[in-house]
């Protein structure tokens, strides 16, 4: 089992709102900040934002993908909305995805460091 996860930033500041805007929209709040991280979560601090300002721009999207539970499909919808108002970029609007199993309803979002953000819910169809 996962205990949490953590993905590369180049700044810090900006991804963190980015990141509480866009996960707050799935229960999750800012838990936990230090100097090179922060930490959010719905209990306990389980997705983690970590500056690398050295970082190379991701040309490719070839970040990390994390895929999130949302409680509902407008959960998922509310996540991707609050990306694209944060200046993230949809890579797959809110929608079923019958290709990954039955009521699999997600959305695919890149961050602004090209980071591939996923929020699911299992809905019934």
């Amino acid at each position: 089992m996962i205990d949490h996860v953590s993905v590369a930033v180049r700044d810090l500041e900006a991804s963190a709102g980015f990141y509480e805007a866009v996960l707050g929209a799935i229960g999750y709040a800012l838990l936990e900040t230090r100097p090179n991280t922060i930490a959010f979560g719905k209990k306990y601090p389980e997705f983690w934002i970590n500056r690398r300002p050295g970082m190379p721009p991701v040309a490719d999207d070839s970040g990390a993908h994390v895929g999130l539970r949302a409680a509902s499909a407008q959960a998922v919808d509310a996540f991707h909305a609050a990306a694209l108002a944060a200046g993230g970029r949809s890579d797959g609007a809110p929608g079923l995805r019958p290709q990954h199993g039955e009521g699999y309803y997600a959305a695919f979002v890149h961050d602004p460091d090209g980071n591939r953000i996923e929020a699911v819910a299992f809905v019934k169809t």
